[in-house]
């Protein structure tokens, strides 16, 4: 039998429950099956109760209640009201209970699994590679991980709990009420499901697109929010914040419809179905009036009938509302999946490789590099061999291949070709993890973090971990600690947004004393000076160059004079090294002045 599209992805996502939650879903089952039990006692006591507060001579009249009624020692037909009573009094608490507590533990155990889900998503994705991030938008990553999984914790797990814990509870229901009339309860059934059956039918395709428009759409959002707060300099300026408002407005309006239509969908049957309910009431009444002479005998069956509806129909209308709303998510389930399908790097559970103290040289061998088979090479059958404790200068016009040199230097790109190589060690997937604690890095763009100034040079480190001597040092490397220390908060002042409180020269000087932080053997300066005076930026080159000659130093410049102090400098055009020369020699060839080297 073909399984449909959201049982498949249903069961899919529950693949990735761990085996903690797996246990804790089997006792949720349990917990369910006594809830229907518990209903099924409180409607079946109904007929007992209400026939020993009518006619209790019936009741005590009954061969099977006998041996309870001797041992018990109930003498007469008027002592059995209260026994009766508190019996039916007992199981409908009961069962409020189990129904309450069942409620409590599906709502903690779903969301349990929607921060199992969220923090799946994000490991993952922080995980992939410096190429998968690059080639992916951060707005539906942003959406997948916070809306999308919230999403369907709401919108999946919670329904699929309720469609399980409302089908147990109907079937002790139904099988309660056709026990007591089999006919009308076949008849009232019949004409419940057909009404389901209908709006579902018509439905389906509405709530397909919905899904479709509420994934595209909250994706939307996220994007124009990322990218007006993120422009707001350029924004303000232009005065073109009407345009990123009627996007967002666009978006959040398409939304919310979509999201509106599906609460119609799913509420709307409520109101058919009690309307059902009360005339199949009063149908069932006349007719027991009409065919019964006494009316006493008419008033159990119909109490129990009565109950029977009134737990039936919200049970009824739950499993459609649940049905629904899984089946209004199931674009944004689909892209959860992805994020959750997300392969893990085989580091991650081995035993980490060390690469510490390089002994030897790094050599780019045979390497080539192209972003995709239908696009140039980038660089172009490089062969360099870089000894430890040099300074390494690469010059060039932008896009001459500087930078994607670098990240290939640093492992967070594959060359298309040939091998990097660390003191005859080829670096692969199997040993990233090891080199990447050997380098650090300092962009021409430094990103800050909202918080101290302390916590950014020691960044990714617990505050109770952070070497306080450590950061002074490194800032003091960068130039930058008589800056911090005439701070009212010195090393604890908060650097805003993306460092907003400082400025370009200030975060860059804080980028370079991060890197200096982590005392690693290898610094790669990707025009990390480029936003420093020519004071500063000589003052924090002498201070590099003073460091550890162990220290090995690739240095990508906007200016010449950074390189000056460079063993080496290479120079790079169109992915290929035309020049390897020192400093002195760059500036005496006029050919490659002519190219505006950088």
């Amino acid at each position: 039998m073909k399984q449909s599209k959201e049982f498949r992805q249903t069961k899919k996502l529950l693949s990735f429950l761990s085996k903690k939650r797996r246990v804790q879903f089997n006792f949720i089952l349990i917990l369910m099956i006594f809830g229907s039990l518990s209903e099924v006692a409180s409607i079946g006591l109904v007929i007992p109760f209400l026939g020993a507060l009518t006619t209790p001579e019936i009741i005590y009249q009954n061969q099977f209640l006998s041996p309870i009624f001797e041992y018990f020692k109930l003498t007469s037909p008027e002592q059995l009201l209260l026994p009766f009573t508190a019996m039916f009094i007992v199981a409908v608490v009961i069962s409020g209970i189990i129904r309450l507590t069942l409620l409590y533990v599906t709502i903690r155990f779903s969301n349990a699994i929607g921060h199992d889900f969220g923090i799946n998503v994000y490991r993952r994705t922080l995980y992939q590679s410096y190429s998968a991030h690059a080639n992916q938008n951060s707005s539906e990553i942003v959406n997948g991980v916070i809306l999308k999984v919230n999403l369907i914790t709401g919108g999946v797990i919670k329904p699929l709990l309720n469609i399980l814990s409302t089908s147990l509870i109907m079937i002790g229901i139904i099988t309660t009420l056709l026990i007591i009339d089999m006919s009308t309860s076949l008849a009232a059934l019949g004409g419940f499901s057909l009404i389901y059956f209908l709006v579902i039918k018509y439905t389906r395709k509405s709530l397909q697109r919905n899904s479709q428009h509420i994934a595209q759409y909250s994706t939307l959002m996220i994007k124009s929010l990322q990218e007006g707060l993120g422009g707001i300099r350029d924004i303000i300026i232009d005065g073109t914040q009407n345009f990123f408002c009627k996007i967002f407005g666009t978006s959040d309006l398409a939304l919310r419809k979509a999201s509106g239509v599906n609460l119609f969908i799913a509420g709307s049957p409520r109101y058919i179905m009690e309307a059902l309910g009360m005339t199949l009431i009063a149908v069932l009444a006349y007719s027991l009036r009409v065919n019964t002479s006494d009316f006493n005998y008419v008033i159990p069956t119909l109490g129990a009938f009565a109950l029977g509806a009134q737990r039936l129909l919200p049970t009824m209308q739950l499993l459609y509302d649940s049905y629904t709303s899984i089946r209004g998510v199931q674009a944004s389930l689909t892209d959860v999946l992805k994020l959750l399908n997300q392969k893990l790097p085989d580091y991650i559970d081995k035993p980490l490789t060390d690469l510490s103290n390089i002994k030897n040289n790094i050599v780019l061998k045979n390497m080539s590099f192209r972003y995709s088979n239908d696009l140039p090479l980038v660089l172009d059958n490089i062969n360099l061999s870089f000894k430890k404790g040099s300074r390494i200068g690469f010059a060039g016009v932008t896009g001459s291949g500087k930078s994607t040199l670098l990240d290939i230097l640093m492992g967070l790109i594959s060359p298309s070709s040939g091998q990097l190589l660390v003191d005859n060690k080829v670096i692969e997937e199997k040993n990233l993890s090891g080199w990447w604690r050997n380098i650090a890095h300092v962009p021409q763009s430094i990103y800050l973090s909202d918080s101290t100034i302390e916590e950014n040079i020691a960044f990714g480190i617990d505050k109770g971990d952070i070497d306080l001597s450590k950061v002074k040092q490194a800032a003091k490397f960068a130039q930058i600690h008589s800056f911090i220390i005439e701070m009212p908060e010195g090393y604890k002042t908060h650097v805003g947004e993306r460092g907003v409180r400082l400025s370009g020269g200030q975060r860059q000087r804080l980028g370079i004393a991060r890197a200096l932080y982590k005392g690693v053997d290898v610094l790669m300066l990707d025009e990390a000076t480029s936003s420093l005076d020519n004071t500063t930026e000589s003052a924090v080159m002498d201070s590099i160059n003073s460091l550890d000659k162990g220290l090995t130093v690739f240095i990508i410049a906007h200016r010449l004079t950074t390189l000056k102090e460079c063993d080496i400098i290479h120079v790079l055009d169109k992915g290929k090294i035309i020049k390897t020369l020192s400093y002195d020699e760059l500036l005496k060839d006029t050919d490659l002045l002519k190219l505006r080297v950088e």
